[in-house]
């Protein structure tokens, strides 16, 4: 059996983080693994609170994991400072991990900026060229770069620039374009854009994390990048067209993952 390692942040309602990236693993047949980098008290509505994991105990969790049950594909997610990435760099090359999607796990859904500047600048400098693949939305793929995205060829220029700047695939997903849902795949040096229409669902709390495992569970089956992509797609678009309705919450309902406080 195929196995796919999660690190990332638990989410206490199950929604998000580690809970759906092992419900989405799971659900493709595979074996799947969690290294918890924060417990969150959160839910549909937003966070209440974030409780980092100690990197001592961060490193043994992926001693564990590397030493045992090697895993075949590597999903990271949020990640809550600059000890945790350290961590985290130096147990992925220790260790030789292989097809790591990199969740970029910065800006939620409303916009809200989840990463101060020091710990982006170390995140861009020593964890995205790691990475096989990067899933950001717009507002992220923007903070990254430094710049604004407006428009479809913006996000082709955007695409090309992240995946040279930090030599990897990169797929750009398209959830904050209300007018569609199209994503836009840079991958060897091409631009493939993956179309979906844009579907009026509020409960959209963790889709983020469950398209990036996905995208991991194919890689791990030795899919290439678009297939993987490809499918991955339609797994999130038929949970979303689903339409399961189980919160309380009116949306939208996103990652909002703040240390110390609430952001509802």
């Amino acid at each position: 059996m195929k196995t796919v390692l999660t690190i990332a942040g638990s989410d206490c309602s199950g929604g998000a983080g580690i809970q759906a990236d092992l419900k989405t693993i799971a659900a493709h047949g595979l074996y799947g693994e969690s290294v918890v980098t924060a417990l969150t008290a959160q839910n549909t509505l937003g966070v209440a609170e974030v409780l980092p994991a100690p990197p001592d105990f961060l490193e043994k969790q992926l001693e564990c994991v590397f030493t045992d049950i090697v895993p075949d594909a590597v999903k990271i997610g949020m990640i809550p400072g600059i000890a945790q990435m350290e961590v985290i760099r130096d147990s992925l090359v220790r260790f030789g991990a292989r097809h790591i999607v990199m969740d970029t796990v910065m800006v939620s859904t409303s916009g809200k900026r989840l990463m101060d500047l020091e710990a982006v600048e170390y995140y861009k400098k020593h964890l995205l060229p790691m990475a096989e693949l990067f899933t950001p939305n717009i507002p992220e793929t923007g903070l990254l770069l430094g710049t604004t995205i407006k428009t479809r060829e913006e996000r082709v220029a955007a695409a090309q620039a992240f995946a040279l700047q930090y030599n990897g695939s990169v797929l750009i997903k398209g959830g904050h374009d209300f007018v569609s849902a199209d994503d836009l795949l840079f991958c060897q040096d091409t631009p493939m854009w993956f179309l979906g229409e844009h579907l009026e669902n509020p409960n959209t709390h963790g889709t983020g994390c469950t398209l990036s495992s996905a995208i991991a569970c194919g890689l791990a089956c030795g899919k290439g990048i678009e297939k993987s992509v490809e499918d991955a797609k339609a797994y999130v678009t038929g949970a979303i067209a689903y339409g399961l309705d189980l919160g309380k919450g009116n949306g939208p309902l996103n990652h909002m993952y703040q240390a110390g406080g609430n952001d509802r």
